[in-house]
């Protein structure tokens, strides 16, 4: 009697087994693929900052192109804070199911010198899918300034040291970054202030409290458009659509000057990398798509795209590079 008691016990053991394996296999996939049926509810895109921003309104031109791809909702959920690290904090804590994805800007790189205490570790806890798109920085000098090049703009204020200010969208932030190597590579010794993003920012340059910003483009055409500011420069490595008047930094005073607010999608390790490749190949596909092309046009912004390895190593090389500039700045945020 006690075997026959063993022995259905185990049987029903055994059956438990498998209806619990018959489960995980039918939502991951036979042997760790992705299911084929991904994605088969809604996706969220988590964007690190306020809507309405540059990242939020490019975020959204692709979540709703991949909308159309995937024939299933990528919803932008929005969670700003601490330069973007709540939003990454989140994501990193997610399920790695493919339903949650980061959309992660240049910030990823940056924090890790930013921050002693992160809470996430940007190369362990995420894989890259691909990078989505730069918005070039423009620097902008107030309307009194006597200069209107950027080669007088150099001369001015390396014959005025300590005299000019420059804004930044906040502290750490790559505008900041952005000026602060355009002035250690040209000499230029100026003050900085921070501002609670750019919109305060871009007033005071108005207004003269600061003289020089390396602003965001998209953040700073409406801006320029009005002739509020005088554009001198674009940090990117060609000229932009949206300002083809205006030279880059690197084919006047620097040459092989480059910077960007760059744009990309990672989601949780542990993802199942056919969900990885699924995702690459549709953010590939949007990104040649002409409508998307040109929103991201209008808004300043130049389409990249890559395979998650070279993301991955672009994000690597970023994290290395802001490493030695935030050093360099002595900067730390906590």
């Amino acid at each position: 009697m006690r075997r026959l008691v063993l022995k259905t016990a185990i049987g029903m053991m055994i059956a438990g087994t498998s209806i619990c394996v018959t489960q995980v296999q039918a939502q991951t996939g036979t042997q760790g693929q992705a299911p084929s049926d991904w994605p088969n509810r809604p996706v969220t895109l988590v964007v690190p900052f306020p809507p309405g921003g540059p990242t939020d309104l490019i975020a959204r031109v692709l979540a709703k192109q991949l909308t159309d791809q995937l024939g299933q909702s990528v919803v932008v959920e929005n969670k700003g804070g601490a330069n973007g690290n709540i939003g990454g904090q989140a994501v990193a804590a997610a399920k790695p199911d493919g339903y949650t994805a980061l959309y992660n800007t240049s910030s990823l790189a940056l924090s890790p010198s930013l921050y002693k205490d992160m809470t996430f570790d940007p190369k362990k806890d995420f894989i890259p899918v691909s990078s989505t798109a730069v918005v070039p920085l423009v620097l902008v000098v107030n309307n009194k300034l006597p200069v209107n090049t950027i080669a007088e703009f150099v001369a001015y204020a390396r014959k005025n040291p300590g005299k000019l200010s420059y804004a930044s969208s906040g502290n750490g932030n790559i505008t900041h970054l952005g000026a602060f190597l355009l002035n250690q590579a040209t000499g230029i010794d100026a003050v900085h202030v921070p501002y609670r993003g750019s919109a305060p920012a871009m007033t005071d340059l108005v207004g003269g409290q600061v003289q020089y910003d390396t602003n965001t483009l998209n953040d700073t055409m409406p801006f320029i458009r009005d002739k509020r500011v005088k554009a001198l420069a674009v940090t990117s490595a060609q000229r932009s659509p949206l300002l083809p008047d205006v030279p880059t930094v690197s084919e006047t005073v620097l040459p092989g000057f480059e910077m960007g607010a760059w744009q990309g999608i990672v989601l949780p390790k542990g993802t199942d990398p056919k969900i990885v490749e699924k995702l690459n190949t549709e953010i590939l596909k949007a990104l040649k798509n002409p409508a998307v092309l040109k929103q991201l046009e209008d808004q300043g912004a130049q389409p990249l795209g890559s395979t998650p390895a070279e993301y991955k190593k672009y994000l690597d090389s970023e994290i290395l590079r802001f490493g030695k500039i935030v050093k360099d700045a002595g900067i730390t945020l906590n």
